[in-house]
């Protein structure tokens, strides 16, 4: 079955969510900088890169960007807005089913992504990639009371997305990678609307 991502144009993807009552793009682009600001990596890992949110919080001490995604338009669109960062390599994959082979990195962000990607071969990719001593921050959607997890708005190929999504618990996401031998080191939250939230873990390896 084609995954339903690759019918989802790009700007409709960053339409919904920047639209009133959903208003998630700008908290995802601080969640990333607060990642980058605790880690000081000199490598990074985007997983689920679409069109680059956040890019602009990458500094020069970043030798090396790794962006992953199962669109290769969205690839192409941060191609072209983020040429200007050095070491960015681009990588057409579908994480839940392909196995990622690529040198380690210091940092790997993971937003909104073992939701629609499972965290099962999702969660192996991205462990793989985390090099000896580095990181992996992940951030994961809570759950309404009154709104669906995938909000209404205008833009319907986004809809197609409501029977790929699946809530991961934080706990749970902690005590697995606890046992993987990944230390959580730092936890946050963000409130959204419609009482929808963001947690955040960063995950250290021993």
């Amino acid at each position: 079955m084609r995954n339903p991502w690759l019918g989802v144009p790009l700007q409709d993807y960053e339409g919904h969510m920047e639209s009133p009552g959903v208003e998630q793009l700008g908290p995802l682009s601080e969640l990333f900088a607060e990642a980058l600001a605790l880690c000081h990596p000199e490598s990074v890992a985007i997983l689920g890169i679409a069109g680059g949110n956040g890019l602009e919080h990458v500094t020069a001490s970043v030798k090396r960007i790794v962006g992953l995604d199962i669109n290769p338009a969205y690839l192409d669109v941060v191609r072209e807005r983020h040429s200007y960062l050095p070491g960015l390599e681009l990588h057409g994959i579908d994480l839940a089913d392909t196995p990622v082979d690529l040198a380690p990195v210091q940092l790997v962000h993971a937003a909104l992504v073992f939701e629609h990607a499972g965290a099962g071969r999702c969660l192996e990719n991205a462990l793989r990639l985390v090099a000896p001593g580095g990181a992996l921050s992940a951030v994961l959607q809570r759950p309404s009371e009154v709104e669906a997890a995938v909000s209404a708005s205008r833009f319907l190929s986004i809809q197609n997305l409501k029977s790929h999504f699946t809530f991961i618990d934080p706990a749970w996401f902690s005590e697995t990678l606890q046992a993987r031998g990944l230390r959580l080191i730092y936890r946050t939250r963000r409130s959204l609307p419609a009482g929808k939230g963001f947690w955040m873990g960063v995950f250290r390896r021993e």
